[in-house]
């Protein structure tokens, strides 16, 4: 087993629709304004490196811990992260939340269409060979996942996020369990890790849009993540049962 080091934490800014002048303004309190210059600053000199480099999950997981300075998230894990599982499973409250867990090792990650169009970061992600899949397309979801299936052969680390979606973190969204069947019937073993935060204003759900969240991480002076690592499954035994334990693992735990 490894502990996993607790990071001060962040995220990049990126702006998915026009800023209003209430949130100009805002942007120019200090802290907005410090967070904003050091993520600009390491994603203009790490991500052009993601075309180039030999391994780009290895890029990904020193740009987010990087990030993870930026907004002061302080994160707490449980326990120690046990070694073994080729695969990461987690619940999904924030956009932050795969940046904390590739921090940890890296890894690749499986993101929703969108993020291919996202500036600066989208076209750098599809450089490195990020998969994207649209959710709500059915036949696109069959092709992301032979996609997964061929890399996962490979032995390569991977994260999923089976709910597809945030949520606030009281109760699990359904999750999408094609890739949790494909990883069963491929004997690969996985970790589930359940994520939750003291702190109302790390959830990122709904139709939120992005640059106000960005604005409330920047202002608060701390923000808790707490990192719950539960046991190394490898797939034996009935299938059914197995995603039943695995999302038992993920559901939130009464303090």
């Amino acid at each position: 087993m490894r502990t996993a080091q607790s990071l001060p934490a962040s995220s990049w800014a990126y702006t998915d629709s026009p800023l209003g002048s209430e949130i100009l303004r805002a942007a120019w309190h200090p802290l907005t304004l410090w967070a904003w210059m050091s993520t600009l600053a390491s994603t203009a000199y790490i991500l052009p490196q993601l075309g180039q480099a030999d391994d780009p999950a290895c890029v990904l997981s020193r740009w987010s811990r990087n990030l993870l300075r930026s907004l002061h998230i302080e994160m707490e894990f449980v326990a120690p992260i046990p070694e073994g599982a080729q695969i990461w499973v987690a619940n999904h409250l924030s956009w932050v939340d795969p940046l904390i867990l590739m921090a940890q090792r890296p890894m690749g990650t499986l993101a929703k269409a969108e993020v291919a169009a996202y500036p600066l970061l989208g076209r750098h992600a599809c450089r490195a060979g990020l998969r994207f899949v649209d959710r709500e397309n059915p036949t696109h979801r069959a092709t992301a996942l032979l996609e997964l299936i061929r890399h996962w052969r490979t032995g390569a680390p991977f994260l999923l996020f089976p709910e597809g979606t945030t949520t606030t973190g009281g109760k699990l969204a359904p999750f999408y369990e094609g890739g949790l069947r494909a990883a069963f019937r491929l004997g690969l073993s996985v970790l589930p890790l359940h994520l939750e935060s003291p702190d109302a204003h790390y959830a990122w759900t709904g139709e939120d849009s992005l640059p106000p969240h960005i604005h409330t991480l920047c202002r608060a002076r701390r923000t808790r993540v707490r990192i719950r690592p539960g046991p190394v499954m490898a797939p034996h035994g009935d299938e059914g049962l197995w995603l039943r334990n695995l999302r038992n693992h993920l559901e939130p735990h009464s303090n």
